[in-house]
């Protein structure tokens, strides 16, 4: 009978995180030949309302203060592919002006609803998954690898973190599950669960009290595997070596952060607070978190949920209402509400504007940009949170300089799969792949050289 020590795998494991620093400066003298590209998603809720967002759906002039009584529908998106200089931005759009030269609106883009769970809960649970309906007989949701984690595979590889998954859900009324509150997966039933507190952040990512404890575990893990492997026999060392590679690898990743412990008398970055932060400031805390990961390589892949899906307990919007409101309520109400409406969505893409203001002054080896070095994206799982339609969804992406060709709208034909973005993006990201879920091809439109 082999015996394992309990004691060695479980000691020390109780409340642990890793410890990362913080460099303002970016450790980049040692990568200054290469600038590593990175890749980070921005989720937003609910939908949009398409009338403020999608170019040729409302009036061109919108005055401001009156936003929904005079907006009147001019149609849905053509279904025929066009590529065009984008032009005047919509009001739900126009906090993009600045940076409309790093951007690509892209529309036309579509997804396929499983029948049997949840709208909101799979479009955003398979966001980022594209998988087939109905091939996993053992879900009722159509999930896969997501493509942060296949991306990680090849550009996360030498990073502390190989994702990172960040959550602006500030709610502690746990009355939605986990599909409603997370958009990465490792694969189908194997969530990469998203951190919503900024102090959890904060202390997984600069704290340097959890560093030895982890190298602890780490090496009691070891020292078990290779008393274990002596009593193995031959056709189970192929399996274990597997596992022994696995735990191998943390361990360099523990390398890395001791290599980084250094930078630690540079930290800038204040603690977050316990106290409640108005709407504005918490996703900005959140965003300012991101960048700082992404700047100093502890990790190339993170996503980024600006809130939950459906959960109706309101929100504070700072700015925009005198009393808290949920904006899942409000979607199934937009006739009557749809200036409040409209006034989130712009919201959102303020946040999404802040982040890409932040990353393009970053100054990186090359003279160009973290904002140049990343494919930053906005998106949706849902084309309108009141009809909860799969088709139309609304899609930004911005960054990625010299490789993406940008400042353009990209409308794609009617039917166009979401994942034919994703298979484009990993392979801007240099990732191999010939196909992604249900991908037809790639966007063209959206590169400066065809891969």
């Amino acid at each position: 009978m082999i015996r394992t020590s309990r004691r060695r795998f479980l000691r020390g494991l109780g409340g642990a995180s890793l410890a990362l620093p913080w460099m303002p400066s970016i450790a980049i003298a040692a990568q200054a030949d290469h600038v590593p590209m990175r890749m980070a998603h921005f989720y937003v809720p609910i939908g949009v309302v398409r009338r403020g967002f999608f170019p040729g759906e409302a009036n061109d002039v919108i005055p401001k203060g009156n936003l929904g009584n005079v907006m009147k529908s001019l149609g849905k998106q053509s279904p025929f592919a066009s590529d065009e200089p984008l032009g005047q931005l919509t009001p739900t759009l126009e906090p993009l002006e600045s940076l409309k030269h790093k951007v690509n609106l892209i529309t036309g883009m579509d997804r396929t609803f499983q029948q049997g769970t949840d709208v909101h809960a799979q479009c955003a649970s398979c966001y980022l998954s594209s998988a087939v309906p109905y091939t996993d007989q053992g879900t009722a949701w159509p999930l896969d690898r997501t493509l942060d984690h296949l991306v990680a595979d090849v550009i996360g590889t030498e990073t502390p973190f190989a994702t990172l998954e960040f959550s602006c859900n500030s709610h502690r009324d746990n009355k939605e599950s986990i599909y409603f509150d997370n958009i990465s997966w490792f694969g189908t039933g194997h969530l990469a669960p998203s951190i919503r507190d900024p102090r959890k952040m904060y202390h997984r990512l600069f704290s340097t009290q959890e560093i030895d404890r982890y190298r602890d575990i780490t090496d009691l893990v070891l020292e078990d595997a290779r008393d274990l492997k002596m009593h193995l026999g031959y056709e189970d060392r192929h399996k274990f070596a597997e596992y022994f590679d696995s735990i191998r690898t943390i361990e360099t990743q523990m390398d890395r952060l001791e290599q980084m412990k250094s930078q630690l008398s540079r930290v800038q970055l204040d603690e977050p607070p316990e106290a409640y932060l108005p709407r504005g400031e918490y996703i900005r805390l959140m965003g300012d978190l991101m960048v700082v990961a992404l700047q100093t390589g502890l990790t190339n892949v993170a996503t980024f949920m600006v809130g939950p899906e459906r959960w109706d307990t309101p929100f504070k919007f700072e700015s925009l209402f005198d009393e808290p409101r949920s904006h899942h309520q409000m979607s199934h109400n937009q006739t009557k509400v749809i200036d409040d409406l409209l006034k989130v969505d712009r919201f959102h893409v303020e946040q999404y504007v802040y982040l890409m203001e932040k990353m393009d002054s970053i100054e990186q080896a090359d003279g160009s940009t973290l904002l140049d070095n990343t494919l930053l994206t906005y998106g949706s799982g849902l084309g309108d949170g009141s009809t909860h339609q799969y088709n139309d969804l609304p899609i930004v992406v911005a960054g990625g300089g010299d490789r993406v060709a940008s400042g353009r709208h990209i409308n794609m034909p009617e039917g166009t799969p979401l994942a034919n973005l994703w298979l484009t993006q990993a392979r801007l990201l240099g990732v191999p792949m010939q196909r992604f879920a249900d991908s037809t091809g790639m966007i063209d439109g959206l590169m400066a050289e065809r891969l």
